[in-house]
């Protein structure tokens, strides 16, 4: 009996820090995503439609078609790449939201590193 409540608990725990994911909330707007880059805090707005993201980051406007493989995860594909490391598409997988804001994983389609970022959303 010891055992099955322990277990009982142990399952309890673990639901119950299951982070909450509003993706739909997030698929369209505008938002800001703050990162920093060799010390130096950079920002970038973008605005996202149901098929598009026009993003504006250090002076400098791209605009990326969106490909939703389900309401938590995208993929970006710039749509003029200049160079052969922009033809790459970006794979995006919310983790968490929160308020206006979500956090989320991000990697070249295929590769194995990830980076996380948290955007907010502004509009």
């Amino acid at each position: 009996m010891k055992k099955i409540s322990l277990l009982l608990l142990a399952l309890y725990l673990t639901s119950c820090s299951q982070k909450k994911r509003k993706c739909t909330d997030f698929k369209t707007g505008t938002f800001e995503f703050v990162q920093e880059i060799n010390g130096k805090k950079f920002t970038s707005t973008f605005t996202r439609t149901e098929t598009l993201q026009i993003e504006t980051f250090n002076g400098k406007t791209d605009t990326a078609s969106v490909r939703w493989v389900n309401d938590c995860e995208f993929v970006l594909q710039k749509l003029h790449p200049k160079t052969m490391n922009e033809r790459k598409a970006i794979s995006m997988t919310i983790l968490s939201t929160e308020g206006n804001s979500y956090t989320f994983d991000y990697s070249f389609v295929g590769d194995a590193k990830k980076q996380r970022g948290t955007v907010t959303k502004i509009k």
